[in-house]
């Protein structure tokens, strides 16, 4: 499938790569379909909208840097997606990378996407820890013990 990226122009991507966010995402409800890439530089992601060119999210695992990121998991929350279990979850934050000032994760609304129909939602959580703008070296710097893959309990 080709695809028109905002950072790379035009490429042809692997149909595996598509995630569908049925309610699209915060601010971005009408755009439903996106590709899931590497980034250039590890470990970021890109998030690119199949539909629209400039929309585009950068990606992290939260718990590169926040070992202790943990979501609720309650069956209920994620049955629109397909999400039965923990296992089947990936769990991304987006991050913001502003001209000036640190690059920061936000916690507070992640991205949960079911490994298995590649279906997704934005979360909201309710926990005080979490916010919108965790500063990620800041973050990797007080909590130095990391993990391979975002937690859902």
């Amino acid at each position: 499938m080709k695809v028109d990226t905002k950072t790379r122009g035009p490429i042809d991507v692997d149909d595996r790569q598509k995630i569908t966010f049925p309610q699209g995402l915060f601010g971005f409800e009408d755009l439903k379909d996106y590709v899931l890439m590497d980034a250039e530089q590890a470990p970021f992601y890109w998030l690119q909208s199949v539909d629209e060119k400039q929309v585009a999210f950068v990606l992290i695992d939260p718990l590169l840097f926040r070992s202790d990121y943990t979501l609720k998991f309650d069956a209920d929350d994620y049955s629109d997606i397909g999400i039965a279990s923990a296992e089947k979850a990936l769990v991304f934050s987006i991050v913001t990378i502003p001209e000036s000032g640190p690059i920061t994760a936000n916690l507070q609304g992640p991205l949960i996407i079911n490994r298995e129909t590649r279906t997704g939602k934005q979360a909201i959580l309710n926990d005080q820890r979490w916010q919108t703008k965790h500063d990620i070296m800041a973050e990797m710097s007080a909590h130095p013990h990391s993990a391979q893959a975002g937690s859902v309990k």
